[in-house]
């Protein structure tokens, strides 16, 4: 097998590309840009896409999708991707809803995966971050339990409602996968120990790189069969909605530097490395045509254990994603430790 579409079980018994794309760009960079690089991406080899209702991209993402089909480059299974159900969406009779207007935009029957974008609920509707006239984000109280699971909603609501939730687009087949984002170690253990549980989810993407290596919470999932996958891997486009400016930039990281050339590669490349040795699933975002080819050239060279001992050394339990205008959310997740 080709290594480049190298796979990796989940615990639903569906396979998932080890190396992702990632396709957000922040607001000023044109939205038929993702139209051409998600062709860009296929064309390179990469078969894992990762976008979300966030992103604000998914019919120009579709329709990459959907181009790369018709020309024979690839199969519908051949390409795995990922949406997100994002925070005003998490009233468990919103849920359905919400994927199937995203299936609407991408024109795609089904997605391979569906995450909790987030694990703190806002103020439901269409409105990203829903403000009062004091500019404060509006929170939703909502039990994640809820949200995700079919009894859970049972219980909770009143019966006659229609149960629509995680759990339920898998069984109708809109997403053969369901898994979580930015959860920490206690929020997922909520949801693995409710009572009457169906499905777990099948990953935690979160942020991870070599100076935020998540190495407690990846002990904690693999000993729960959940893949970690890698949002942020090159240290984020450190766009100022999300990040401090003065954060330091990782790809210049003088370690990081020194081992692309001892093995002849570029950083970006160390770092995506580094997470596939690790048995994390690793999302590569680039908007630049050069880089994208660059990134798969990942599945070409393997690093030493002692070139991993340096890299673990680099953590320093550093997030650039912060979300710090929602840090008083009573689920605000980055307070634990992991």
């Amino acid at each position: 097998m080709d290594p480049k579409y190298q796979r990796v079980e989940l615990n639903d018994g569906h396979f998932m590309p080890v190396l992702g794309f990632g396709t957000y760009a922040p607001p000023e960079v044109p939205r038929n840009r993702a139209v051409e690089v998600t062709k860009l991406a296929i064309e390179a080899g990469f078969r894992h896409i990762d976008s979300a209702y966030l992103y604000n991209n998914e019919e120009q993402v579709g329709l990459a999708i959907r181009s790369k089909i018709a020309d024979g480059s690839v199969k519908r299974e051949d390409i795995f991707y990922t949406s997100k159900l994002w925070c005003t969406f998490f009233q468990p009779q919103m849920v359905q809803p919400a994927l199937e207007s995203s299936l609407k935009k991408l024109q795609l029957d089904y997605v391979d995966l569906y995450l909790l974008h987030f694990p703190m609920a806002l103020k439901p509707g269409e409105t990203p971050l829903p403000k009062d006239e004091n500019g404060k984000v509006i929170f939703d109280t909502v039990d994640l339990s809820a949200t995700w699971e079919v009894s859970a909603w049972r219980t909770e609501y009143r019966k006659g409602r229609q149960e629509e939730v995680m759990e339920k687009c898998k069984d109708a087949g809109l997403a053969k996968s369901i898994g979580v984002s930015n959860f920490n170690c206690r929020q997922l253990e909520m949801i693995l120990n409710k009572p009457g549980l169906k499905y777990k989810p099948v990953c935690n993407q979160v942020e991870c790189h070599p100076y935020l290596n998540q190495s407690k919470l990846l002990d904690f999932c693999k000993s729960k069969d959940i893949v970690l996958v890698a949002h942020s891997a090159l240290g984020t486009q450190r766009h100022k909605l999300w990040v401090d400016p003065n954060s330091p930039v990782l790809l210049e990281d003088p370690v990081l530097c020194a081992l692309a050339k001892k093995h002849k590669q570029t950083p970006a490349l160390i770092a995506l490395r580094y997470q596939l040795q690790r048995g994390v699933v690793v999302l590569a975002k680039s908007y630049n045509e050069q880089r994208i080819r660059e990134n798969i050239q990942v599945f070409e060279f393997q690093l030493t254990s002692e070139d991993m001992k340096v890299l673990d050394g680099l953590n320093r339990n550093y997030r650039y994603v912060v979300m710090d205008f929602l840090m008083d959310h009573p689920d605000y997740p980055f307070s634990d430790e992991y």
